[in-house]
């Protein structure tokens, strides 16, 4: 099964889907800023993912910069943030069963298809 962690307001995301669907791929989709993440799910895509915490994280976000720019923070600590505050999260990630990607750039969602 493939699900896409999306956001409806992000173009890159709608293009994702729209990609997916073209190929003929019905992912299951969670609106996350809606489906909010639990820390656990969150942990365990960023595992799959194969990246740090903070490497998931929109820096240019006003949540960003008003609460945790320029602070020296823990993986968990990163986490929690992006658990608190969605919109901090990259978008959108595709997860397909023990393989996950950041749609940016798009061709790295079509390497784990």
């Amino acid at each position: 099964m493939i699900s896409i962690y999306h956001n409806p307001r992000c173009n890159k995301s709608r293009i994702c889907c729209s990609m997916l669907e073209s190929l003929n791929i019905h992912p299951h989709i969670i609106n996350y800023t809606k489906e909010l993440f639990t820390e656990n799910t969150l942990s365990e895509v960023i595992r799959l993912l194969k990246i740090k915490p903070i490497e998931l994280v929109r820096k240019n976000e006003p949540e960003w910069k008003e609460h945790y720019k320029g602070k020296e923070l823990s993986n968990t600590e990163v986490i929690k943030a992006m658990v608190k505050y969605p919109k901090l999260i990259e978008r959108p990630i595709v997860v397909n069963g023990n393989k996950a990607a950041i749609g940016r750039p798009m061709e790295a969602i079509q390497a784990i298809l």
